[in-house]
């Protein structure tokens, strides 16, 4: 009797058993996908500082390295995943409004639309929209704080895109 349930609980054990262990975590991502190329983002918001672009295009390099399995392609011919965008808002407005018309909160927003080109498992083009924000007190001088706002605001953009490449489309 002993034997028989020794039996059926190693049947279940054995059947509960993971068939692959690993600490790679390769998502919904196709194996077939090793590098990707992003072309520097273009500016099309009007008050969007001229050093943005390149510094939230290597943020988004970064990223994508670090935190996947993709290496950086040099040409965008060698890359199964090809990035490109622009930015297309860039703003601070008014948010908490208190007495009268005075803020005690301001929002900058930044809005990046993203084109994700696929050569495998076949060739495909996905649109992504990404607006992000960060708060700050109306009476911070803006200057002193827009790099800080804009790295807060770098890391969510960084972190929709990955999860958009990490998803099953």
């Amino acid at each position: 009797m002993k034997l028989l349930l020794l039996l059926i609980l190693v049947g279940f054990l054995t059947a509960c058993w993971p068939s692959r262990i690993g600490f790679r975590d390769v998502g919904g991502m196709p194996e077939e996908w090793k590098s990707f190329h992003l072309q520097t983002l273009q500016i099309n918001a009007s008050t969007c500082p001229l050093n943005y672009s390149p510094n939230l295009s290597e943020a988004l390099k970064d990223g994508i390295q670090n935190n996947s399995r993709l290496n950086l392609a040099v040409n965008a011919k060698d890359a199964e995943v090809r990035i490109s965008g622009e930015i297309t808002q860039y703003n601070v407005q008014p948010i908490a409004l208190q007495n009268g018309d005075n803020a005690a909160k301001n929002r900058l927003s930044v809005t990046v639309q993203f084109s994700i080109n696929t050569v495998v498992p076949k060739q495909e083009e996905i649109k992504l929209s990404v607006t992000r924000f960060s708060d700050f007190d109306a009476t911070t001088n803006f200057a002193s704080v827009e790099n800080q706002l804009l790295a807060a605001i770098n890391e969510q953009i960084v972190q929709d895109v990955l999860n958009k490449l990490m998803s099953n489309w």
